[in-house]
């Protein structure tokens, strides 16, 4: 009864927004999913903030707000964390929220088949206190609980297990993959992957409108020229991301504005530390020389940063030396630049590996979830070429590329990574921390780095609430980052926005693009 009376919503508001302006915007990547437990991506978890809602949000400064949550606060001496429900919430499909569904979205968020579930290490208990309160017991001290579940969003339970679909399934799919029913602001109307996806708005929304959007179409397109053509022809309202090259031109025009910004998400290169074996080129089943720390050292000094942020960003992106940028919390100054660009220095930190000679090796690489992304793997390719080790390129759509990251279907990758909190702990907890699906962590740790003294600072760094005494910590495990060289990180990801100059909307450097801020004038 309930997808009857939704589906006719849909239909009612779709007849009337053909009297009312429609938005529309264009990507280069598709959400893979309408779950939200079931990729931990930014296509996916920034598409849909415009249809769940988690306890809190990030308002357009980034800031902690409420949301399905009015209030939080401790529990005891850093036992947990206590939240107090809003009441008179629903789903798109009428249903009622209540604390119910905020332990069951615990338990298949955290659930092994949930790639969310690394968000709930610091978790070891969901209790419900009434309707409306939840307690979230923590195995020790976590000041940052909150923030760490900004993009947590909570689903009806009984909407779930009516569809069969009570936990996630990233690998197969099920109802929840196509069909959403959230409480935000925007409900999914129709669902083409690959093709379209059309948000309407809710109109039992417990929140205020900040925007006039009456039906918003999203529609992905790889070709970043076609997407430059859709904008300027006005077939699409904006474009994310505008191409490096043509954000000069763009800006010329009276027609259409560029907004311009720096990401969170640093870029990098990832290894396969567990590989005993090279698995791709004519070296395939030879020693993986990744596994020394001096070859990939040497990798590191053999990227010209320098000459990929101004040839393929056109000077629009920041070089990094860490995993998180330094606006981050718990950046480490500590740690110095990243290594200087040295051809000679890699080539003697390869002979002294034993690999005078380099070797040859499969890089895989996505070409249509970061900016330029294959022409910067290509520019790698050439660069890593000339102290003697050859890269065999594999780009390929982002669909593919995460299933052949966790099938371990590399020898080195690409990765973007920006912090869902804004703090240093995050990618610690995902990259750097020994995989262990019963602990939840490492989950986005693909090459399997293992360091123990970093496995013992993760939960200190979680619980500590003395900065000086955090930031301490948080120095040395980017020491470990670099000594190790476990990542190469390249690069501060900029953040290039087009859209019709009658078109107001907010820049956030998270990357998600937040709906009900979005004004057609």
């Amino acid at each position: 009864m309930k997808r009857l009376i939704l589906g006719s919503l849909f239909l009612a508001l779709a007849g009337s927004a053909t009297h009312a302006e429609t938005f529309r915007w264009a990507s280069v990547t598709d959400p893979q999913t309408m779950d939200p437990h079931a990729v931990n991506s930014a296509p996916v978890l920034g598409f849909l903030n415009n249809v769940y809602e988690g306890l809190v949000r990030r308002d357009k400064n980034m800031s902690i707000e409420p949301a399905l949550a009015v209030s939080w606060e401790p529990i005891g001496q850093g036992e947990g964390w206590r939240f107090k429900l809003r009441e008179g919430v629903k789903f798109h499909d009428g249903s009622e929220f209540t604390a119910e569904d905020v332990k069951f979205s615990y338990e298949r968020a955290s659930s092994e088949e949930a790639d969310t579930s690394s968000w709930f290490a610091p978790v070891s208990e969901v209790r419900v206190v009434d309707d409306y309160t939840v307690d979230f017991m923590t195995n020790q001290p976590n000041p940052i609980f909150p923030d760490s579940i900004a993009n947590w969003m909570i689903m009806d339970s009984g909407w779930a297990a009516a569809n069969g679909t009570e936990r996630p399934d990233k690998e197969e799919g099920n109802f929840a993959t196509l069909n959403a029913n959230g409480t935000g602001a925007f409900m999914v109307a129709e669902r083409q992957p690959g093709l379209k996806t059309v948000l309407v708005p809710f109109p039992d929304w417990w929140g205020e409108a900040e925007h006039n959007v009456t039906r918003a179409e999203f529609t992905p397109i790889q070709n970043p020229a076609t997407a430059v053509a859709a904008l300027l022809s006005g077939d699409v309202d904006m474009i994310n991301p505008v191409p490096i090259q043509d954000a000069e031109r763009l800006k010329g025009r009276d027609d259409v504005k560029v907004l311009q910004g720096i990401e969170a998400r640093v870029i990098m290169l990832g290894f396969g530390h567990e590989a005993d074996e090279i698995k791709y080129t004519g070296d395939a089943g030879k020693p993986n020389p990744f596994q020394d720390a001096r070859v990939r050292e040497a990798v590191a000094k053999a990227v010209n940063v320098d000459a990929i942020l101004a040839t393929i960003m056109r000077g629009n992106a920041e070089p990094a030396n860490q995993l998180v940028s330094p606006a981050m919390r718990g950046y480490s100054q500590a740690v110095g630049d990243r290594p200087a660009y040295d051809i000679e220095g890699a080539k003697a930190l390869l002979a002294e590996a034993g690999f005078p000679d380099g070797f040859s090796f499969g890089l895989k690489c996505p070409n249509d979830r970061y900016l330029n992304d294959e022409a910067v793997c290509q520019g790698v390719v050439g660069m890593l070429a000339q102290i003697g080790l050859k890269a065999e390129l594999d780009a390929m759509p982002v669909r593919n590329y995460w299933p052949e990251l966790r099938a371990d279907n590399y020898d080195m990758y690409l990765l973007g990574w920006s912090p869902g909190t804004f703090d240093a702990e995050h990618p610690i907890r995902f990259l750097m921390a020994t995989p262990n699906a019963e602990k939840k962590l490492g989950s986005w740790n693909f090459g399997g780095f293992s360091n123990e003294r970093v496995d013992t600072l993760l939960p200190m760094i979680q619980s500590e609430i003395d900065d000086a005494k955090r930031q301490a910590m948080l120095d040395e495990t980017a020491t470990i980052l670099r000594d190790e060289t476990a990542y190469v990180p390249l690069y501060v990801q900029p953040l290039v926005w087009g859209s019709r100059s009658n078109i107001d909307m907010t820049q956030r450097p998270d990357n998600f693009f937040i709906l009900r801020w979005v004004n057609v004038n």
